[in-house]
């Protein structure tokens, strides 16, 4: 292990969970990562050696065959493969997110049906917020859910699907009026659907669509798509939690779930990134001796190291504030805010150190850097995140007078 984001106070479970991890990481990951990603090319070796490893079962509960982890391991072992690749980190994220939605608020039915399969990586989870037109105003949400007996039918365009095509099962957050009058709140009238679907692109089943993946500039690998809804059909009992009307309280409260798995991603790509440029400035050398040894080198990395450092024990204070039950949007908005720019600031550094290398794809930073962006806008963008801190500091800070 290395002498920085280490964590204090783990369990001897948790120490070698995360000590299988990183040796599946330093092995069967690293080697590959950037052919594949220069390929655009899923990684389904690497998916199914995480499924061996247990990972996709990680927090699901032991009565439904998961490990029955807390969220602190999931973060620490997401910290570790986005060290790795970040866009496998993106596949399971997803997947948790449906997983702890369904373990939180699933009907006892619902929770019979998916989680066992989830945590053995059968059925493979993703969910859907955002749409074309509205960015981070989800009270905008323009896709509807109608209820005609049994079913509802669903209309609308999803965006930026992480997993559109691989899932199996993805939780959709869509207007339902059906029950809420008019004038009520926007974000009291949606509801989170679970739909079924088959793996792939196209007619995924009748009415609903998942188009082609959407190149990017970096992420890759992982499939990310659209998701259109043409009068779809779905039974009543795939409403989560057999309720309409609470489905912005279930997203919110998986996307702080997310937000500290962005946080922990951002640490794990700072932490190869200074890997990278700490590596690199031992070998590089200029005016007779190695850059390392230039004072403007070590200031670099000095900033660099404290960076991760920092940004590690935010996203870890984030995961244990939630397992403990309590209230963690404050501490999740942070986290997720310092780790990714500390992050893109991190890598941006260690792209410098390795100078004009740095721009050549045969070497990592040059993924790295195209990677770290995302983390700026996933899960809430940094002025999200700022509105989120501000507001809850107001809460916490009331002025009395």
């Amino acid at each position: 292990m290395t002498r920085l984001a280490q964590t204090a106070g783990l369990n001897d479970i948790q120490r070698e969970i995360l000590s299988t991890v990183r040796d599946f990481i330093d092995k069967e990951i690293i080697p590959v990562a950037t052919q594949l990603e220069h390929r655009d090319e899923y990684p389904t070796e690497i998916v199914e050696g995480l499924k061996e490893l247990g990972l996709f079962g990680l927090m699901i509960p032991e009565e439904y065959g998961g490990l029955g982890e807390s969220l602190l391991t999931y973060a620490l072992c997401v910290e570790e493969i986005a060290r790795g690749w970040m866009s496998v980190s993106g596949i399971i994220n997803t997947h948790f997110i449906v997983a702890y939605m369904l373990k939180q608020h699933g009907t006892q039915e619902q929770k019979d049906t998916f989680l066992p399969r989830m945590a053995l990586g059968e059925v493979r989870g993703a969910f859907s917020m955002s749409e074309p037109a509205l960015g981070s105003d989800v009270s905008a949400i323009s896709s509807k859910g109608v209820k005609d007996g049994e079913e509802y039918v669903l209309n609308g365009q999803k965006m930026w699907l992480t997993n559109g095509g691989t899932s199996t099962l993805v939780a959709v957050l869509c207007r339902s009026d059906e029950g809420h009058p008019e004038g009520t709140a926007p974000h009291k009238s949606m509801t989170t659907f679970l739909i079924e679907k088959e793996p792939g692109f196209g007619e995924v089943r009748p009415g609903l669509t998942i188009p082609g993946k959407i190149d990017k500039m970096g992420y890759k690998g992982v499939d990310t798509t659209e998701l259109i809804m043409d009068d779809l059909r779905i039974p009543a009992n795939r409403v989560l939690g057999g309720t309409t009307g609470r489905g912005f309280y279930q997203m919110m409260d998986g996307v702080e779930v997310g937000r500290v798995n962005v946080a922990a991603r951002g640490c794990g790509v700072a932490q190869r990134a200074f890997e990278l440029g700490v590596s690199y400035a031992q070998q590089r050398h200029t005016f007779g001796k190695p850059i390392a040894q230039h004072q403007a080198i070590q200031f670099k990395l000095a900033e660099m190291a404290t960076k991760v450092e920092a940004a590690h024990a935010m996203m870890v204070n984030a995961a244990r504030k939630k397992d403990s039950g309590e209230r963690n949007d404050l501490e999740a908005g942070m986290a997720k805010y310092l780790a990714s720019e500390y992050c893109k600031e991190v890598v941006e550094d260690a792209f410098r150190i390795h100078g004009g290398y740095g721009f050549s794809k045969e070497y990592e930073i040059e993924r790295l850097y195209r990677e770290a962006p995302m983390l700026l806008i996933g899960e809430g963008t940094a002025e999200i995140q700022k509105m989120i801190i501000g507001r809850r500091l107001l809460e916490e800070y009331r002025f009395q007078g």
